[in-house]
Parts: C-alpha cells; sequence; structure tokens
C-alpha cells in the first residue's frame, strides 16, 4: 500500500499482483501494465486455485476486448494477431481508467462497496473469499485453521476469484439492500463463471492465449451489443442490484466481470484483515451460450417445460471423475445432432464459443491445420446445497487445429471413435472384474470401479500422446488401428495380471472367464489388424461383431 495525496492506494495497473509462469520457468508477479507488455514471455497465469487462473484470465480478456473495442471482425482479429505489437493500445486503456482499478480507493475500490456494510457491523473472517481455505475439513490445505490477514496483491485475486466463483448459502444481509431479512442474506447462487464449464485454448504464451481467446464481435453464435462493456465502465454498484438487468448481460465483456457480489474489503497499513461478503447482481442460465463463449452447452428438457420454449440450453458442468480427453466430444463436436430422426431437431449440445471461433480461424486458414493448441478444461463442482466447493477441475488436452476443421472431420471422427474404443476396451476390463469377483462369492461393484479406474488410468497418458501427434499423419484411419494395438495391448497385459492373482488365490478353475474378456476385448478393438486399404471407411459402420484371434 502507499498513500496518494494521503488516501490509501493499491493500484493494479501499476503494482504487482497477477502470478505468472515466465517462458523460462521462473515464476513472478505482474502489474496489469507488465502482464500485457510482457505477455509474449509469460508461459501463462498461475493462480493460487485452478479457478483462479480462470477468472484473472477473463479479466484480461476485458480488458483487451474493451481496448481494442472488438475486434469486430476476421479482418481486424488477423491485424492483431499478426502485428508485432498488438496490445500497443493497452497502456493508453488502463491510464483511461486508472482510478478504477485502484483497490483501496475510497469511493470507487475495484470490485467493490466503498460503504458496504451489515446493521450491525460485523466484518467477517477472510475465509469467505479464499476458496483454498477448508470449511470443516482441515486436509489439503497449508491454511489452517483459516486466514487472518492477506497481502493486498492476493486480495485482489481472490476479489476477482469471488465474484465469479463464490459459493451459494447465507450470506450477510447489507444495509441497504432490500433482499436482505433478519441481517442475512439467503441463497441466490453460486457466482457466475461457478454454473459453467470453463473452456478456453491455451497457447504458447499469454500473448497467443489472450489473442486466441479473443472472439470477434460478428463471430457466428454470439451476440455482443453495442454497449458490451466491462464493470469499470459501469455505474459504480451499491449494495442493492444495479439498474437496467432485463436488458443485460451485453455480451461477454460484461460477463467477464459480472458483479454476482457486493464486497468490501477491510485493512490497514500492512494488508487486508477482513471482508464484508452480500449477493450482488443475479443472473440465471438459461440460454446465455449467445453470450457467453467460454463455456460447453446442453440443452435441458425440464427447462424447456419450466420457461415454455425449446430449446433451451445451460451450461454443461464438468464431470470431476472423467479426464479432458473422455470428453472430446464436447470440444471438437460442433453441432452434435441429437439422432432422433428428425431433422430439425435442434442439438442435444454445443460447443463452447471459443472452440467454434477456432473452428472459423482454421476454416478461414488463418491459422495453420498442424497448429497444436490445448483446449483447458477448468470447473468448481459445489456440494451441500452449492454452500462449499467440492473440487475443482483442471484437465486439457493437445490438439492438432485440423481436429477442430468443421469442413474436414476425418481426424476429429477418428479421435471421437479412439474414445469409444477406449470405453469399450475398459469395459470390457471391468466385466472381467466383475466375473472374477462373482467367481470368488464377492459383491462385483467395487472391483469393476476399481478396474474402470485402473484402465482408464494406463490408457490417459498413451492416448494424449497419440492425440497430440494424430495431426500429423496422412490417414487418421489408420493412425485410429494403431491406437486400438496400443490400447489393446495395456488392457490385455492388465487382464493377465488380474487373472494370474486369481490364480493365485483359488478363484478361478477353467479358462471361461478368461476366454469371455477376450471375445469381448476383440469386439471393443476390431479394426487393430485391419489393412490401410480400408482407411477410408466410416468407423461407425465397421462390423464390431468381427472377432481377431489375440
Amino acid at each position: 500500500m502507499k498513500l496518494v495525496k494521503g488516501v490509501p492506494s493499491f493500484d493494479l495497473v501499476s503494482r504487482p499482483w497477477l502470478p505468472v509462469q515466465l517462458c523460462d520457468g521462473t515464476a513472478t508477479e505482474l502489474s496489469l501494465r507488465e502482464v500485457f507488455a510482457c505477455a509474449g514471455d509469460v508461459r501463462r497465469l498461475v493462480g493460487d486455485v485452478p479457478s483462479q487462473e480462470f477468472a484473472l484470465l477473463r479479466l484480461l480478456l476485458a480488458v483487451l476486448h474493451d481496448a481494442v473495442e472488438g475486434p469486430e471482425d476476421l479482418d481486424a482479429w488477423q491485424e492483431l494477431y499478426e502485428s508485432p505489437d498488438p496490445f500497443a493500445g493497452i497502456p493508453a486503456y488502463l491510464d483511461r481508467h486508472r482510478e478504477r482499478f485502484d483497490l483501496l480507493h475510497p469511493t470507487r475500490p475495484f470490485f467493490q462497496v466503498s460503504d458496504l456494510r451489515t446493521s450491525k457491523d460485523e466484518v467477517a473472517s477472510l475465509n469467505r473469499i479464499v476458496a483454498d481455505v477448508p470449511n470443516g475439513d482441515p486436509f489439503f490445505t497449508m491454511r489452517q485453521p483459516g486466514v487472518k490477514r492477506l497481502p493486498f496483491a492476493e486480495a485482489a485475486r481472490w476479489v476477482v476469484h469471488a465474484h465469479a466463483f463464490d459459493t451459494s448459502g447465507i450470506k450477510s444481509g447489507a444495509v441497504g439492500d432490500p433482499r436482505a431479512k433478519g441481517g442475512k442474506g439467503y441463497p441466490q447462487g453460486v457466482g457466475w463463471a461457478g454454473n459453467l464449464g470453463g473452456v478456453f485454448v491455451e497457447g504458447d504464451s499469454l500473448q497467443q492465449t489472450l489473442l486466441l481467446n479473443l472472439v470477434a464481435s460478428d463471430a457466428s453464435g454470439l451476440h455482443v451489443g453495442k454497449d458490451d462493456k466491462p464493470a469499470w465502465r459501469r455505474e459504480q454498484c451499491g449494495p442493492d442490484v444495479q439498474q437496467g438487468l432485463e436488458s443485460r448481460p451485453t455480451g461477454p465483456r460484461d460477463l467477464y466481470t459480472w458483479q454476482s457480489r457486493r464486497i468490501r474489503l477491510h485493512h490497514d497499513d500492512q494488508g487486508v484483515h477482513g471482508v464484508v461478503l452480500s449477493y450482488g447482481d443475479p443472473l440465471v442460465s438459461p440460454d446465455k451460450h449467445l453470450y457467453e463463449p467460454m463455456s460447453g452447452w446442453r440443452r435441458s428438457k425440464p427447462q424447456e417445460k419450466k420457461l415454455g420454449r425449446s430449446p433451451v440450453y445451460m451450461p454443461r458442468e464438468h464431470d470431476p471423475s472423467r479426464a479432458a480427453w473422455r470428453s472430446l466430444a464436447s470440444l471438437l463436436m460442433s453441432q452434435g445432432q441429437a439422432r432422433t430422426g428428425q431433422r430439425d431437431e435442434p442439438p442435444a449440445y454445443l460447443r463452447a464459443g471459443v472452440l467454434k471461433w477456432i473452428a472459423e480461424l482454421t476454416y478461414e486458414r488463418l491459422l495453420p491445420r498442424d497448429m497444436l493448441i490445448r483446449p483447458r478444461l477448468i470447473g468448481a463442482a459445489y456440494g451441500t446445497q452449492q454452500s462449499v466447493i467440492d473440487e475443482v477441475v483442471d484437465d486439457g488436452v493437445t490438439m492438432s487445429l485440423v481436429l477442430l476443421h468443421e469442413q474436414d472431420q476425418r481426424y476429429a471422427t477418428q479421435a471421437l471413435g479412439a474414445v469409444e474404443d477406449s470405453n469399450a476396451g475398459v469395459g470390457a476390463l471391468c466385466d472381467l472384474a466383475g466375473d472374477l469377483a462373482r467367481t470368488a462369492g464377492r459383491d462385483p461393484e467395487a472391483p469393476r470401479e476399481t478396474l474402470r479406474d485402473l484402465g482408464f488410468g494406463l490408457l490417459d497418458g498413451p492416448y494424449r500422446q497419440w492425440l497430440a501427434g494424430l495431426g500429423e499423419t496422412q490417414d487418421p484411419g489408420e493412425a485410429r488401428r494403431a491406437w486400438q494395438r496400443t490400447a489393446y495391448r495395456i488392457l490385455r497385459e492388465t487382464a493377465d495380471g488380474q487373472l494370474a492373482a486369481a490364480c493365485e488365490t483359488g478363484w478361478l478353475d477353467d479358462a471361461s472367464s478368461e476366454r469371455i474378456f477376450l471375445s469381448r476385448l476383440n469386439k471393443a478393438f476390431p479394426l487393430r489388424y485391419e489393412s490401410g486399404a480400408d482407411s477410408g471407411a466410416d468407423p461407425e459402420r465397421a462390423d464390431i461383431s468381427k472377432e481377431v484371434s489375440p
């Protein structure tokens, strides 16, 4: 903290607060001005938790979108991407709005309400906004029993994170908020980003990451209003809900900085020691895919019935139990039409807007087909009526851009087919575990779950390596057959170990379980011994009943 004209100040434009990993592997903190100036030498943001990285990236994207006033279209984006200094306008922009980026400003503190208070002037512990503090579970954290004080830089990061991912539950009732009852604010849902299955495209540097996720205003499927702007260009929030929410969100800049909470940090000259936290601007989830590009979406029949319209799309949240490659279809398929036989039936799932945007760039040849990108998946899984964060999902897969090409889906089809092959192969392994357990007179469910986790765990590294190299092959069909051979070998060896252990313990007195397993495994990987002459065959038409001798 420093004093500006005798008033406390922590200026986020010039003071280091954003944690980053540089391209040489070292870690440091940078100011807003520095992070854009050095973006080409920064590998990535590094949050205190993965969800914080996602929230901070969205903040930087809001700054960039607003500074370049778009970009309006592909041509404007291309000019930025090919520029030797794409962020040249950022310093002047930050200077124009510098006052709104002061964490300790006396009347307009960054992402806060200066006079926020409860009727009894209570000040809560910083545990309310620090997401890695356990709620009744003291494991896997260095913050025990809680947080008593934060440096200003870290407090600023948690303020951004709270607006994005704060839990639901009962909060302080702020004076001046008519929603408060008896001094309490009753549950109104999690922060906006907490509803999402967060997706962004990670490049080789922060500069490339920011540009790849900078979706143009005229991109198909995205609505960006002429008045779309971030929180710091709107009226300062009070304790009540902002006026005019019925016409919002206006676009990504609005959503990336959505003020879902009302916050006031309490501090001295050494740091922050308390917080007042209450509910802010509500935002419902249905059909926000028109404005929110950093999530996949699923069609919701219950919401269609409730709202009386169709289709209705809700955010497609991440499953913490599934690795990113096992959910590859949600990343690759833009219009995965439901197989209903009705030509005009709306798709069951929509791909994240940022990935559809990358597909457009690939189709327009503004990015090379053999370029490697890494879609990152970050999201929070909440528990106990969304009052706690149970898990934070953080995963990604490296792939060639050609897999996103909407006019040439050969590579995507084979990549998705390989995932289905893997699912079937692991299913055969699980069935073997169940058969062996029943033979031994045990409940088969626990062994099945154990072998499922083991099978997918063993395939995880090899599949990611195979996927990263898929774009380099001239024959994606042959690559699929190569994957089947690899997966077959891994799962066969795993099964051999299980069978040997069963024989040693006397569970198995004949080879029937082994014969059944091999039959199932052969059906899971029917292409592994086919010749390359049939490389153009549709994998969905492959004769999966064909058995090949092991």
